[in-house]
């Protein structure tokens, strides 16, 4: 990291700068550079890994010297791309916000390969194409990213210009297997879920227990979220990964898979299975996860429904027995509420009405479960922790099934 912000800002603070220090700082890079093409990939792994494979290479071809340092951050990162960027695009560890950093360094790669007359390697162009499609899959319609496993809204500017300098117009599909996310889309509404199983280990450092965790935006305004992640404050990364912190279902105030203190994921992960189907313009998500199986004996299964016009979406939690335990247990289903969408419980009508800063106003109902309107606190846009609200629903475990429904339906105009 380093080596390419010293690289990449050399026009401005060192171009015009006196001889000496030019020659000082080709010094202390060479010393940095081969330091890097012995000790590397040093273990590193995932975008980090990328990040070192990168600064190994930019040396490479800025310094006189430099053609093994080069060769080597090149022979790194093409051994390695195809155990970090999965089929469809995604990069391993699930995180948007990562998705984002390593693509923006493979262009960076790219970009300076091609200022010292080199081709670049096929496998990176192709890695670069497929990862930006899937960024664009993981954009809600202020032009940010969802917030999934440690990801952050980020600048939509910035995204843009990665998104530019990468070149092609690749649409996003709308499902993504391999990294596990689903994309409903209709009418004003989006709708992005986690559906996949958590990331392998090596890659789990950052990730979160937010096993079926759904985000929603209508246009430029984002209704349904997750907490997020602040980076700058220990205090909040522990909280920030537990499977309260999602808009999905809780058992037992537990989460979902086990996560370590010193981050990463311990050996209870869930295991998710997803079904995808439309009919007549509806769009539906049957999906399925393990991660209470062994604690409690407890399969999660969410229906998810949205109509044509992306003016209603319907869901059912359900809780199935696996095995012959019967004990009851608490669970939550909750619904984050970005700090924008002002709350009103309607104790009258048994509903929650929601309403944006651009005035959409929204119902949610539910049965099968008590509904209240609860604080909570948003960190997606990495400054500082804002207050929010979130919508809960509470109950207690059946003996066979446990069922919620719930509905989100959009007043008329």
């Amino acid at each position: 990291c380093r080596l390419s912000s010293w690289l990449g800002q050399y026009e401005f603070f060192a171009a015009s700068a006196e001889l000496e220090f030019r020659r000082s700082l080709l010094r202390a890079i060479a010393k940095q550079a081969e330091h890097l093409q012995w000790v590397l990939p040093a273990g590193l792994s995932g975008a980090d890994l990328v990040t070192a494979a990168k600064g190994l290479v930019l040396a490479g071809c800025c310094h006189p010297k430099g053609e093994s340092w080069r060769d080597r951050g090149l022979a790194l990162l093409v051994a390695d791309l195809p155990n970090q960027i999965l089929p469809d695009g995604g990069h391993v560890e699930r995180n948007p916000s990562r998705q984002v950093q390593v693509l923006r360094d493979l262009v960076d790669i790219r970009a300076c390969l091609h200022a010292g007359g080199i081709e670049p390697p096929q496998s990176l162009q192709d890695a670069i194409e497929a990862m930006a499609a899937m960024l664009r899959f993981l954009r809600h319609g202020d032009g940010g990213l969802a917030l999934f496993n440690g990801g952050r809204e980020e600048e939509g500017w910035r995204i843009e210009t990665v998104l530019q300098r990468c070149g092609g117009n690749k649409r996003p599909r709308a499902v993504a297997p391999e990294i596990g996310f689903q994309r409903l889309h209709a009418g004003r509404s989006l709708v992005l879920v986690d559906c996949g199983a958590p990331p392998p280990p090596g890659a789990d450092r950052l990730a979160h227990a937010g096993t079926l965790a759904l985000e929603m935006s209508v246009g430029r305004e984002r209704l349904i979220v997750n907490c997020g992640a602040h980076w700058g404050n220990p205090a909040w990364q522990g909280v920030q990964r537990t499977t309260a912190a999602h808009s999905t279902l809780t058992v037992g105030e537990t989460n979902s898979s086990c996560l370590l203190s010193g981050g990463g994921m311990g050996a209870r992960r869930a295991a998710v299975t997803a079904e995808r189907s439309e009919e007549s313009g509806a769009l539906w998500l049957n999906l399925f996860h393990s991660g209470y199986a062994q604690l409690f004996g407890l399969r999660h299964h969410r229906r998810l429904y949205l109509a044509p016009d992306g003016t209603d979406l319907r869901g059912e939690d359900c809780l199935e027995r696996l095995d012959g335990r019967t004990e009851e247990q608490p669970f939550a289903i909750r619904f984050h509420l970005h700090p924008e969408v002002r709350a009103e419980l309607l104790a009258d009508d048994g509903a929650v009405r929601l309403k944006t800063k651009a005035g959409q106003v929204w119902y949610l109902r539910a049965a099968g479960a008590e509904l209240s309107l609860e604080e909570s606190v948003y960190l997606g846009d990495g400054a500082h922790p804002r207050p929010s609200q979130q919508v809960v629903l509470s109950g207690v475990t059946a003996d066979e099934q446990t069922s919620v429904k719930w509905g989100l339906q959009r007043e008329a105009s």
